[in-house]
């Protein structure tokens, strides 16, 4: 089993970490254009919705990766793209929404949610099944 057999997969991951590192430069952003020097997690209302934004996405990698390999190895590398694909978009609509209000992260964020969560239980389904 070699990495050529895990292209979707590798490629959401590729895009989830752009995705993360997108997020992470609108923090700095925020910072120079607020004036809020490091460490400080505060100051204007702007900042710390880009603060969360990348604090938020950070919480939720964490546990997409993981679910999005292990639905890969133990379903399929095209699906775990879709349900990964999906994640990616969700999280570029949570971004954009909550940099714009905080109430306008749900869409986004639910998105990304029921992606992460498909990929969970359709591992640990096929784990069960392999058993």
């Amino acid at each position: 089993m070699g990495i050529g057999q895990f292209v979707w997969t590798s490629g959401v991951t590729l895009l989830a970490l752009i995705v993360y590192f997108w997020v992470t430069l609108r923090v700095g952003q925020a910072r120079m254009k607020h004036g809020v020097q490091a460490p400080a997690t505060t100051g204007a209302p702007e900042f710390e919705r880009a603060f969360r934004i990348q604090q938020n996405t950070l919480e939720q990698i964490v546990f997409f990766l993981p679910s999005l390999w292990l639905f890969a190895l133990l379903v399929s590398d095209m699906w775990a793209g879709v349900a990964g694909a999906a994640w990616v978009l969700g999280r570029v609509l949570y971004v954009l929404g909550y940099a714009k209000a905080a109430e306008k992260r749900g869409l986004g964020f639910a998105i990304a949610l029921l992606a992460s969560v498909v990929l969970l239980l359709g591992a640990l389904v096929a784990w069960f099944m392999a058993r």
